[in-house]
């Protein structure tokens, strides 16, 4: 008799994907309710003795309670928008979450496709269903300027130790500049200043190992703006 592997094919699953409902033990990545277990990340399903698990696919980023974050009107309904937020699901935005008194059906008034809104996650539930507001202080839709896509994990080195490294850069260049937790990041200046900002954001996702990084883009922007060496020199003076 011809023998078969038994080891299943990689099954690609999202978050609320159920997994078993034959009593077998939650592994990482994964949440119970009801008895089942279910994919709390996007990855692949594994089993492994009774166990099972997820393993994660790189590069997503996972949304948390308290995240401020920049998404993109992608869908409009009569009481709300749906805004991609870089996650694998959508975030819908209802209209009780933004701060404007909006109507039923007249949502494409305030916010329409492909808009870009600062946002924040009021919560993520256990099958990672997202909510987001736009009531917050600060939030609002974000006019003019660049948006740059870094992957998330590397959003902590952008902002350095205590916001340094942000904060530099915006001294640096004069720029506005937020830093969304799920890796978009909208500059926005001077144009020549505004590239030069968009330059050292991607040179510090380059070199993120990098040892004397802040040093290095520092330099990188002085040789790019020579008027900010001049000033630093001034007022050295």
């Amino acid at each position: 008799m011809e023998k078969r592997s038994a080891r299943p094919a990689r099954e690609i699953v999202v978050p609320g994907d159920l997994l078993d409902d034959s009593g077998m033990n939650a592994g990482n990545n994964t949440y119970v309710l009801d008895g089942n277990v279910y994919a709390s990340v996007l990855g692949v399903k594994n089993i492994f003795q009774n166990n099972v698990n997820v393993i994660p696919l790189g590069g997503c980023y996972m949304p948390s309670t308290g995240d401020t974050v920049l998404g993109v009107i992608i869908d409009i309904g009569p009481s709300n928008w749906l805004v991609d937020i870089n996650a694998p699901y959508p975030a819908p935005l209802h209209v009780n979450e933004v701060p404007w008194k909006v109507e039923f059906g007249d949502t494409s008034r305030y916010l329409n496709l492909g808009n870009v809104v600062m946002l924040k996650v009021l919560m993520v539930d256990e099958s990672k269903k997202i909510q987001v507001t736009m009531k917050d202080s600060g939030l609002r839709r974000i006019e003019g300027g660049q948006i740059v896509e870094i992957p998330h994990s590397k959003v902590s080195r952008i902002i350095g130790k205590s916001g340094s490294m942000i904060q530099m850069i915006k001294n640096l260049t004069d720029c506005r500049i937020f830093v969304g937790q799920n890796g978009r990041i909208w500059v926005d200046g001077d144009d020549e200043n505004t590239d030069v900002a968009v330059a050292a954001i991607k040179m510090i996702e380059a070199n993120a190992q990098s040892s004397n990084l802040t040093e290095k883009v520092k330099e990188f922007i002085e040789n790019k703006l020579p008027q900010v060496a001049d000033e630093d020199d001034n007022g050295e003076e």
